[in-house]
C-alpha cells in the first residue's frame, strides 16, 4: 500500500488521566514535561491481566502524582508485569526505578541505555566535571556560557530515579512475546546510543520511540565523552534500515507528537532535513572557519536563550560537522583558543 504523506488517525492526544486505544490492545498515555517539549508519549501494552509499561515519564513530584492517580483511577486493579525504558533520556527512562520497585516487576532495556543512565545516576558530579567543561570551551562556548550549560543545561538528566542493579537485556533481532502477539525488537543509534523499538506485524504498528517522529527531528548530539562520536551518521544508517524493515502502512506510536503512518514520507523528510543543515555548514566554512559554537546561529537562529535548548543545539551543530569532517567535506583545525571548521 503506498502512503503518498503522513496521515494522523488521531487529531487531538489524550488529556491528563486518559486513555486512549491507540491499536488493539496498546494504551496511549500523555505526560506533561516542564520543557518547550512539554509532553512524552507511553503506551501500556495488553499483557494477560495487566500490562507492559513502555516509557515513564520524568522523575518529578508532578509526574509521581499523576501515575498515583492513574493507579486509583484509569488502572485500578490492573498492574504493570513490565517495565519497558526505549532509551535512557530521562522523560522515558525517569520514574522506570519507582515504578518497577512499586510493581514488583523488571525493567527491559538494552545493554547501553541502562548502562548509560545507570551511569549518570552513580557519578551525578560528573558534568561540572574538568572534562566536561572543556569539551564545551574547546568548542566555542566563553566561560560563563559553559557555566549555564553545565549548572542549568544539562540539569535535567539527573531526573531520573534510581534503578534496580538488575535488568532484563534487550537486544535486536529478538521477538517479545506481549499478551499472546510478537513484537520484534529494533535498535538504533544517533538520538541514543541503542534506543528500542518493537514492532507487531500481527497488527502493523510501529512503537518508534524517538527515532522517527511527526512534526519533529529527534535531537542528535555529541556524547562529551564521546567528543568525536559520529551520532548524525548512525542515526541516518538507522533510517536506512528502518525503511527496509518497516512497511509504509504501519502506524507509528511515538515518543511525541500524534500517532501516524507513512513512515517513508517521513524518513526522506528527515534526511533532506539533516541534508541541508550539512550544506548550510559546509557553504558557511567555505568563506571563513566556524566552532561548532558559531555554527548554532546558522543552524537554529540567534533566539535561544534557554540553557536546556541551547545544549542541545550546541551538541547537535557539533554532530552535523563530525559527520562532515567523517565525509571528508570538512577539516578540523586545532590551534590554543580552540577547534574551527573549515571547508575542505
Amino acid at each position: 500500500m503506498h502512503v503518498p504523506s503522513l496521515v494522523f488517525p488521531f487529531i487531538a492526544p489524550p488529556k491528563p488521566l486518559q486513555l486512549i486505544e491507540a491499536a488493539p490492545g496498546i494504551f496511549w498515555l500523555r505526560l506533561a514535561l516542564p520543557f518547550r517539549l512539554n509532553h512524552v508519549n507511553v503506551y501500556l501494552i495488553q499483557d494477560g491481566d495487566g500490562f507492559v509499561l513502555l516509557d515513564t515519564g520524568l522523575d518529578d513530584a508532578a509526574t509521581r502524582e499523576l501515575w498515583l492517580a492513574l493507579f486509583s483511577g484509569p488502572l485500578k486493579g490492573r498492574r504493570l508485569t513490565a517495565v519497558l525504558a526505549t532509551h535512557w533520556h530521562p522523560d522515558h527512562i525517569g520514574l522506570a526505578g519507582w515504578l518497577a520497585e512499586r510493581q514488583e516487576v523488571k525493567i527491559f532495556a538494552s545493554q547501553s541505555e541502562y548502562l548509560d543512565s545507570r551511569c549518570l545516576r552513580l557519578d551525578p558530579h560528573a558534568l561540572d566535571s574538568d572534562d566536561f567543561r572543556n569539551y564545551f570551551r574547546l568548542h566555542g562556548l566563553d566561560g560563563p556560557l559553559t557555566d549555564i550549560m553545565l549548572t542549568r543545561g544539562l540539569g535535567y538528566i539527573k531526573l531520573v530515579a534510581e534503578l534496580p542493579r538488575t535488568y532484563r537485556r534487550v537486544v535486536a533481532g529478538e521477538t517479545l512475546d506481549i499478551g499472546g502477539r510478537k513484537f520484534d525488537v529494533l535498535t538504533g543509534g544517533g538520538h541514543s546510543p541503542e534506543q528500542v523499538m518493537l514492532y507487531c506485524e500481527e497488527i502493523n504498528v510501529f512503537l518508534s520511540a524517538d527515532q522517527v517522529m511527526a512534526k519533529i527531528t529527534p535531537n542528535i548530539s555529541v556524547d562529551p565523552m564521546d567528543p568525536d562520536g559520529d551520532p548524525l551518521g548512525i542515526y541516518l544508517r538507522s533510517l536506512k534500515e528502518l525503511k527496509r524493515r518497516i512497511p509504509e502502512d504501519a502506524l507509528l506510536l511515538p515518543g511525541h507528537n500524534l500517532p501516524f503512518t507513512g513512515i517513508m514520507t517521513r524518513i526522506a523528510e528527515l534526511e533532506a532535513h539533516h541534508k541541508a543543515r550539512c550544506e548550510i555548514i559546509v557553504q558557511a566554512c567555505r568563506e571563513t572557519p566556524h566552532s561548532a559554537a558559531d555554527m548554532v546561529p546558522l543552524l537554529f537562529g540567534r533566539g535561544i536563550v534557554d540553557p536546556h535548548q541551547l545544549s542541545f543545539a550546541f551538541s547537535e551543530s557539533l554532530a552535523h560537522a563530525n559527520y562532515l569532517i567523517r565525509r571528508g567535506e570538512l577539516e578540523a583545525i586545532e590551534t590554543k583558543d580552540g577547534v574551527t571548521m573549515r571547508a575542505a
